[in-house]
């Protein structure tokens, strides 16, 4: 997977080229400033928190490099990531993450805009972020988070993004899989703004692509601040939930579990113990 995470990189770096000749920094700088104003990702999800209720960031997902097709209509004209996305939100649903690599997971940029212009959650932009270009990018397109992978950027491109994340006014949520790069990003968590930034701790292990929801378990010790802390994929039932719970963890990202249901509002809905969406 290691391998595969590299090569993924080698892609973004080639499509923030080609990105920069059809629209230079400058444009989309421009592009950013002239797009509506963030909504305040932070504060949606650590406010449901702070209630002491879970709030589930959720997740569309059209497809994987590991898993393809969440569904076989998503390889369609089927595929209506708005109509998920206020499932979700009637089923309460604290925030939208949307995938918007188009090569391994079948995202559009425009699915955000397009989300955000119906429903009222504020929406993550989920890819592979390495370059300010990509920030910029991403407000143009109204997300009004990032998601900044640690195990892809050097320390010194983490900081410069994550300044740059807070002065457009983005919330970014940092993701470890590791303690080696928990540990790397420790000293920077709540840089430069502490309303700006969640720690987020994937249970996918690069190795084998399998989840664990004991992973975030495992490291949560190694976190001052649990308000902040998001635990990522593998979570399925009430009781993964429960069992964050139990540490203090009440951020979740789901994602995969909820689009290979007939009805992902509803699956979400059943998860936090709801009778229907």
């Amino acid at each position: 997977m290691a391998n595969a995470l590299q090569q993924i990189i080698r892609r973004k770096r080639y499509e923030v080229q080609e990105g920069r000749k059809r629209i230079p920094l400058e444009d989309m700088q421009r592009r950013a400033s002239e797009a509506d104003p963030p909504r305040n990702f932070f504060k949606a999800v650590t406010t449901t928190a702070g209630q002491r209720k879970t709030a589930v960031i959720a997740e569309i997902k059209r497809k994987s490099p590991s898993a393809g097709w969440m569904r076989p209509e998503y390889e369609h004209d089927e595929f209506d990531p708005v109509a998920i996305a206020k499932a979700y939100h009637r089923a309460g649903a604290a925030a939208i993450s949307c995938l918007t690599d188009h090569e391994g997971f079948g995202g559009d940029l425009e699915y955000i805009r397009r989300i955000r212009n119906r429903i009222p959650l504020p929406v993550l932009r989920k890819d592979f972020i390495i370059d300010p270009w990509q920030l910029y990018e991403a407000r143009a397109a109204s997300a009004d988070a990032v998601l900044l992978i640690a195990e892809a950027l050097r320390e010194a491109e983490l900081v410069d993004l994550l300044i740059l994340a807070t002065e457009l006014r983005m919330t970014s949520i940092v993701e470890v899989h590791s303690v080696e790069n928990l540990l790397k990003v420790r000293p920077h968590i709540g840089f430069p703004h502490p309303g700006y930034m969640l720690l987020g701790i994937n249970n996918r292990d690069l190795g084998t692509m399998t989840t664990d929801v004991s992973h975030t378990l495992r490291l949560v010790d190694l976190v001052d601040d649990r308000s902040i802390l998001v635990s990522e994929s593998g979570i399925r039932t009430p009781t993964d939930i429960q069992r964050l719970q139990g540490e203090d963890v009440r951020i979740i990202l789901v994602g995969e579990h909820l689009m290979r249901q007939p009805d992902p509002g509803r699956a979400l809905a059943e998860m936090l113990g709801k009778k229907s969406a």
